[in-house]
């Protein structure tokens, strides 16, 4: 039987986090290439610095001349998402920014598997859900991209300007009986534009939204708070740290609380397995849990290049299922298809819904009426139930 009395940590990071910079510029190119054409290629890798990003990667359109009009494009995509997430700062502005573009035309030798319903390359996906929230995501890490979302609003409704785009949360959640019962400790460092301000200034201003973000009851007299714990953070972004597409993996999935497969998510096209089969692998443990099939449940799929099909399903409910294992993955693999072509079919994967993915987390977050998040549906738990 697993541990029921402990504590575990998770951390996230803001959209103004160096990484989280890059990874949202991949993806809203991504986006501006669905928009374009729904079956269009992406593999975007975003580096950003003092001063400067850079872009490369592959991508495919089925017109040469309009792709070749649409790399002009990416520049103006990444000075939005920069001015959006709020850089003005002397080393690092939206407006002057230096820009490299290096995306080039998807290789042919890739995309002759992918034409023919392959997936786009090898590799082993995960998905997990937990009945301990809601959201049936572990509480660690759903509260920790609470608390930094919270904090993202106040900032860029003017309601708390002090506060920069960069910022890094971490929870310490204690479990008894294995459910989340309360906060052992909280670290919270964010950015800020005066240097006068101390770490009690700025506890002073995130310290009430952080505890109306938090479960009732959860911070108590015994919580140690870490806020700015190393005094000034001024100098944030890319300017104070160097960031780069995809070094935020555990960040965009559980919070180490369940396994990552070999890839990262942002700026790639749902072609790539990395991404698409993750989600469904998320969609169909979410909706096992749903259906009271077990509290817990983890799924991974394992794929090759240029091959449709599955080549395993592995469903672990760690001893919490109401049927055994074997039988839940029968019928999670008739359940639906898991072909790179089924999983974009069911899921319409084929939409700009990226760049909203690209901080606070690819899962646990609320479905939404333009086909966003749909993988964090529930629809497939009757399904599941009448396959058993």
């Amino acid at each position: 039987m697993s541990r029921q009395n402990y504590v575990f940590t998770s951390e996230s990071v803001s959209e103004g986090h160096p990484d989280k910079v890059c990874d949202r510029i991949s993806d809203a190119i991504l986006d501006a290439f669905i928009s374009q054409e729904p079956n269009a290629r992406v593999a975007c890798e975003t580096f950003a610095t003092t001063n400067k990003v850079v872009v490369g990667g592959e991508v495919g359109l089925s017109d040469r001349a309009v792709l070749d009009d649409f790399l002009h494009k990416a520049e103006t995509i990444a000075r939005d998402c920069v001015r959006d997430i709020g850089y003005e700062q002397e080393h690092f502005h939206w407006k002057t920014f230096d820009f490299e573009n290096y995306l080039h035309p998807q290789s042919a030798h890739i995309s002759q598997g992918v034409d023919k319903d392959g997936a786009g390359d090898q590799g082993i996906m995960f998905g997990y859900a937990t009945d301990e929230t809601p959201e049936l995501m572990p509480a660690p890490i759903l509260y920790a991209h609470a608390v930094l979302r919270r904090l993202a609003e106040v900032r860029k409704s003017g309601e708390q300007p002090t506060l920069g785009p960069d910022a890094k949360s971490q929870l310490s959640v204690r479990y008894e009986n294995g459910r989340p019962v309360g906060v052992t400790s909280i670290v919270l460092s964010t950015q800020h534009v005066h240097e006068s301000q101390t770490s009690d200034d700025i506890r002073a201003i995130v310290e009430p939204y952080i505890r109306e973000t938090l479960p009732e009851g959860w911070i108590t007299d015994k919580t140690e708070w870490w806020v700015n714990p190393t005094g000034t953070f001024v100098i944030g972004g890319p300017d104070g740290d160097a960031g780069l597409t995809g070094r935020k993996i555990i960040v965009d999935t559980y919070g180490g609380a369940a396994p990552h497969g070999g890839g990262a998510f942002s700026g790639k096209d749902p072609t790539k397995v990395d991404r698409s089969a993750a989600y469904a692998a998320r969609y169909l443990a979410k909706n096992v849990v749903a259906a009271g099939l077990a509290k817990r449940c983890l799924i991974q799929v394992s794929y090759a290049i240029g091959v449709a099909r599955p080549l395993s399903i592995y469903v672990d409910t760690y001893g919490t299922g109401e049927v055994p294992d074997e039988q839940i993955e029968a019928a999670v693999a008739r359940s639906m298809d898991l072909t790179p072509r089924g999983i974009r079919t069911t899921l319409d994967l084929n939409r700009p819904i990226y760049a909203r993915t690209s901080a606070y987390g690819h899962f646990g977050r609320a479905p939404e009426a333009d086909g966003g998040f749909s993988w964090e549906k529930t629809d497939l738990a009757d399904v599941l139930k009448k396959a058993l």
